[in-house]
């Protein structure tokens, strides 16, 4: 595992590296993203409705195929959609 890897792991997706709350939040709701760009990192989906749990979604990331600018598009696991999202590609 590279420096990089090692400092998004256990990480929620979207909180500052400095954050002193890094880890997960009693009460909320996380699924651990899947391969990809943003493998290990827990995204939170607290309050989402089965509609957008449903679609998935498309994360801005720097550290994608398409750099900067670049997503990462993450879908629900087929029988584990609160727990484990799969990565299906990268996109501009």
């Amino acid at each position: 595992m590279d420096r990089d890897e090692e400092l998004l792991r256990g990480r929620i997706y979207g909180q500052d590296h400095d954050d002193p709350r890094q880890g997960p939040q009693p009460g909320r709701d996380y699924a651990e993203l899947v391969g990809g760009p943003l493998d290990g990192l827990l995204l939170d989906i607290t309050g989402w409705t089965k509609g957008e749990i449903d679609t998935g979604v498309a994360l801005p990331t720097e550290l994608g195929h398409f750099g900067a600018g670049g997503r990462a598009m993450y879908d629900p696991r087929p029988g584990d959609k609160r727990r484990r999202w799969d990565w299906s590609g990268d996109t501009p």
